[in-house]
């Protein structure tokens, strides 16, 4: 393994970190009763395969149904001194309801304290409100900071990049974990920002969120080869200096040995990474045109100006990923969430509305005469049964 220093809080954070929403039973709060013992054992394997590897960042929430309660059966018997632990509890309009979910977690961890408490999902102008308004969340965190109980305060986000800029500007936060990897890069001005502010970044989900990685198309595989796409992935997010650490969702033991072939290749990243980006982005323009692929995002009208609510950017870019590299069941996946996902994944599918309004919306946009048809394209091709977030799953 090797290590990167997380931001201003000296930790010294390995390149991948053992992320806790893979490997555990349930999405729902459950006894440990109730638990099976092969899950468990699952678990507790995973967690020692982990530590073998150097991967010394345990990270969960509270919001991850059993996770908190199973690992709260292992780490007790591992030298405390050698882990980061992370967990995270969401803002709420009651900071003393965010307090008593803080003592959930760490009843459930069963231990005295946390390296890491994030607040978990500022993905709006309500969560970061309750954040950081005096006497709201971040103040508690603050109270259980002097206490000894939390060492360090970040906070996770799913939200458009402008609210991310906003939270990270309120220099209140010592790290983030964010959505960023090859295929979306929206973020990267708030990359620069937190490291400015000498923050630590933690990348959320490369591989799931960051193209169903753990399944290619073959079209994805042939395009990055000789490098698996995931290794390519990897490679690219820690090819930058100012990302610290990518979280990989090991769901068993044997789920980070693909991703540890990434740290062999970080010397080479400059010789490496160019060829494959290249065949990647004029693979993009052989199947959707270079004038698309450099201007489709311009002029496209955010949420609340656009006729039902749907999300054009990422309508688009999930047609953009299908075409292009045969990205048809990540795009099904990320589609079918849209109407479910809430603010953690916000707006509509397609759905029939008023010509003359989507007209009106579209009038910025240089394809504004196309992009209707490109809509119900992408519904037939994308569209089928709902998706629910996972921890909305059973």
């Amino acid at each position: 393994m090797q290590y990167r220093r997380f931001g201003r809080t000296e930790l010294s954070m390995p390149m991948f970190s053992c992320g806790g929403m893979r490997y555990q039973y349930k999405w729902q709060d459950l006894p440990l009763s109730e638990i099976p013992a092969d899950n468990q054992a699952n678990l507790e394997s995973t967690i020692r395969q982990a530590l073998d590897l150097g991967i010394t960042h345990i990270e969960t929430a509270r919001g991850y149904g059993t996770s908190e309660l199973q690992l709260g059966q292992i780490l007790p018997k591992l030298p405390r001194e050698q882990l980061i632990v992370q967990t995270k509890v969401s803002p709420t309009a009651d900071p003393q309801e965010f307090r008593r979910s803080f003592e959930q977690s760490l009843q459930n961890l069963r231990l005295d304290s946390v390296d890491l408490l994030g607040l978990h999902g500022i993905n709006n102008p309500d969560t970061l409100n309750y954040s950081i308004r005096p006497g709201g969340c971040l103040d508690v965190a603050r109270e259980l900071q002097a206490a000894g109980r939390v060492k360090h305060i970040g906070f996770s986000t799913h939200a458009p990049t402008a609210i991310i800029l906003q939270t990270i500007a309120t220099g209140q936060f010592d790290y983030v974990n964010l959505h960023w990897y090859y295929i979306n890069q929206l973020n990267w001005p708030a990359i620069e920002a937190a490291t400015q502010q000498d923050m630590g970044v933690f990348i959320i989900s490369p591989s799931n969120k960051g193209g169903l990685l753990y399944q290619p198309s073959q079209r994805l595989l042939d395009l990055c080869a000789p490098l698996s796409p995931m290794v390519f992935n990897d490679l690219f997010c820690l090819s930058h200096a100012q990302v610290h650490t990518l979280s990989l969702g090991a769901a068993r033991p044997e789920d980070f040995a693909e991703h540890l072939k990434t740290l062999e290749l970080l010397d080479q990243a400059e010789e490496v990474l160019p060829p494959i980006i290249q065949r990647l982005e004029q693979a993009a323009m052989e199947r959707l045109g270079k004038d698309w692929v450099k201007t489709w995002r311009l002029g496209l009208p955010d949420l609340e100006q656009t006729p039902g609510r749907m999300n054009l950017p990422v309508i688009l870019w999930l047609r953009n990923l299908a075409l292009a590299y045969d990205m048809i069941d990540y795009g099904k996946m990320r589609y079918n969430l849209l109407d479910n996902g809430g603010d953690w994944f916000p707006g509509s599918q397609v759905k029939p509305v008023d010509p003359l309004e989507l007209n009106l919306a579209l009038a910025n946009s240089p394809h504004a005469a196309k992009i209707p048809q490109l809509l119900q394209e992408t519904h037939q091709l994308l569209g089928g049964e709902a998706v629910q977030r996972l921890s909305q799953s059973d």
